[in-house]
């Protein structure tokens, strides 16, 4: 699949940025404001399948996601990091197996739910059976995706980040992202982590109400844990990301 992106920098090292299930590629602009200054290299953050301007799917399969990611970032890269956020973080997890033709030299997962209660399993597949709910204006709908995406307070409802949440149809407004996208279903966290080749390291913000630090441990006794900081960690502190990024490749 063809997934639309946004890249920037220029060099043989490649920083790939995923976002997580039900946002898109801005999600990750406060912290590409510092990209000039903070990766010496080229950078990419693709909307995924379903997503912001990326075609929609009959399936979104894990494998399918990262699939699409290889083929996106295929390159001459003489290093490739790639950081995920939530659902992101699963797909970059599996990119670290090396089996879809890209081998990363170090892997980044934030904020990835990782426990599953049998109600919250319920809910994702409501979630990905729900019809389009249709919005009458505009700022109703950018309302909606903000809540729905932890981003309430944190992105401006007239900013960028906030508009590509949207779009308009022949019903009115609704959120961007296609709700099947939730048939993904809970990470196979064992199988990945067992699978992963490259270095990896999972993360979350300490006030992150989708994973604790308990859960995150039993799969890397390592995890890093962010203070003050909740699920989008890196709208709220992009610095902080930047550093753990550096320490990972340290």
């Amino acid at each position: 699949m063809n997934l639309q992106f946004a890249s920037g920098g220029e060099g043989p090292r490649l920083l790939v940025l995923l976002h997580g299930l039900g946002t898109n590629r801005q999600v990750w602009d406060a912290m590409l404001a510092c990209a000039a200054a903070r990766w010496r290299g080229t950078w990419m953050a693709p909307d995924l399948r379903g997503h912001g301007q990326s075609p929609r799917a009959d399936s979104y399969a894990l494998g399918l996601h990262a699939a699409d990611v290889a083929e996106t970032v295929a390159g001459a890269w003489s290093e490739v990091v790639v950081v995920g956020h939530s659902m992101g973080g699963v797909i970059a997890l599996a990119l670290g197996s090396g089996w879809f033709g890209v081998a990363p030299n170090c892997v980044l997962g934030l904020g990835i739910k990782v426990a599953w209660s049998e109600e919250e399993l319920a809910q994702l597949t409501r979630m990905a059976s729900a019809p389009i709910r249709w919005f009458d204006t505009r700022q109703e709908a950018i309302a909606r995706y903000l809540k729905v995406s932890g981003l309430a307070g944190l992105v401006a409802p007239d900013s960028p980040a906030a508009g590509t949440g949207v779009t308009q149809g022949e019903n009115g407004w609704r959120l961007a992202a296609d709700p099947g996208a939730a048939a993904i279903g809970p990470p196979p966290m064992r199988a990945l982590v067992a699978a992963c080749r490259a270095p990896f390291r999972l993360g979350r913000g300490e006030q992150d109400p989708l994973v604790s630090q308990d859960q995150l441990e039993a799969f890397d006794p390592k995890a890093s844990e962010f203070a003050g900081l909740g699920h989008n960690a890196m709208v709220q502190d992009p610095d902080a990301i930047w550093r753990w990024i550096d320490e990972m490749r340290s």
